[in-house]
Order: C-alpha cells, then sequence, then structure tokens
C-alpha cells in the first residue's frame, strides 16, 4: 500500500510540474510570487519577507551551478570548424531553453523556491514541537513492547501514506500560481510531525 501510494503520488505531481509551464505564461507565476511577498510582509513583517526573499536568491544562486543550460565556454581560435560547432550549439541552446515553456519553468522554479523559503523561514519556532512528537512516538512505541501491546501495521500504513500525501501536497502547494495563506506553510510541519508520531508508535518493536 505504502509503495503503490509513494508511485501514485510522484507520478501525479511530476505530471503536474511538467504540465504548469505550458498551462501559464511566466508573468503568471512572477505576478504571484510579487503578491506573496507583499502578503508575507503584511502579515510577518518587512523583516520576515526581506529573510525570505534572500534566502530564496541564494537557493536561486545555488542551482544556476547545475543548471542545464550552463554558458558556452571561453571562445576556440577563430577557425572553419570550431564557428561551425559554435554555431550549431547556439542553434541547439536557442531551440531548447530560449522559449515560452523553459521560460515559464523557470518562473515556477522561482515561485516554488520562494515557498520553500518560506516554509524555512517558520521551521525554527517549530523544532521543539517537532522533537516532542519523535520523543513520544518513540517513548510510546517502547511501552507498547514491554506491555506485550499491539503495534498496529494498519495504523502504521495509514500514517506513512498520509505522510506521503501530505509532502506530495504541499509541492502542489509550492508550484501552483495560486494564493495561498502565508501561514499555511507552517502546518505541513506540524502535521507531518503527527503524522510521523503515530507512525513510530504503530512501528514493530521486540522485545
Amino acid at each position: 500500500m505504502i509503495r503503490v501510494v509513494t508511485t501514485v503520488s510522484l507520478v501525479a505531481n511530476l505530471i503536474l510540474v511538467l504540465y504548469l509551464p505550458s498551462a501559464y505564461p511566466p508573468d503568471r507565476f512572477i505576478g504571484q510570487l510579487r503578491a506573496e511577498y507583499e502578503l508575507t510582509n503584511e502579515f510577518w513583517g518587512q523583516g520576515a519577507g526581506t529573510r525570505t526573499l534572500a534566502r530564496m536568491l541564494d537557493l536561486q544562486a545555488a542551482t544556476r551551478q547545475i543548471s542545464p543550460a550552463p554558458p558556452l565556454a571561453s571562445s576556440p581560435p577563430p577557425n572553419s570548424v570550431n564557428l561551425a560547432v559554435a554555431t550549431q550549439m547556439s542553434e541547439v541552446n536557442s531551440r531548447l531553453f530560449d522559449n515560452e515553456y523553459f521560460r515559464s519553468t523557470e518562473s515556477l522554479f522561482a515561485l516554488a523556491t520562494y515557498r520553500f523559503s518560506m516554509l524555512m523561514e517558520g521551521l525554527p519556532f517549530l523544532w521543539v514541537f517537532l522533537a516532542a512528537a519523535l520523543f513520544d512516538g518513540l517513548v510510546m512505541r517502547i511501552v507498547k513492547s514491554k506491555e506485550f501491546l499491539r503495534h498496529d501495521p494498519e495504523i502504521f500504513a495509514l500514517q506513512v501514506c498520509a505522510g506521503i500525501l501530505t509532502a506530495c501536497a504541499t509541492i502542489v502547494a509550492f508550484v501552483l500560481p495560486v494564493a495561498v495563506p502565508a501561514p499555511s506553510f507552517c502546518l505541513v510541519p506540524l502535521a507531518l510531525s503527527v503524522f510521523t508520531n503515530r507512525a513510530i508508535a504503530n512501528f514493530h518493536r521486540r522485545g
């Protein structure tokens, strides 16, 4: 069950991420990013909005190093063969990357990076809750094993599947060019910690 849910969710996410750039122009994603930056400033304050934007730019700079469209190397010595190769490579790069779909993909990635940065902005305040949920799940698992209580595999599978679906739904929320409330991303770690707590508590343990 867990494998089926994981496979179907990942395939659905991949299809959606590849489809969205063909359905929306680059301006739609950039406009949504600007709107959410303004909402972040209003809800969290100017400092949080600036930190989120700076984190997004740092992530963008890091990913450019592994971009599928690297800059061309320095110019080779001028001769007919090198000139022909450079011309062909320039045409190939232009056909592959200088088009509306690829520009929309870059804009989608910028929006997703900003929303991920927004999630990271609220994460430090949730570490205590996450650690407590993890510790509580481990303690419950040990207590059940010592008292010979049954670890329910059905509940374990349901909690793991719920965590997978939550993570995939978060990816969808990252890339959709629609308004997403600023506090909603803080709920994702809380939900995942609850699912993790219940899954650990019902994971089989001997002795």
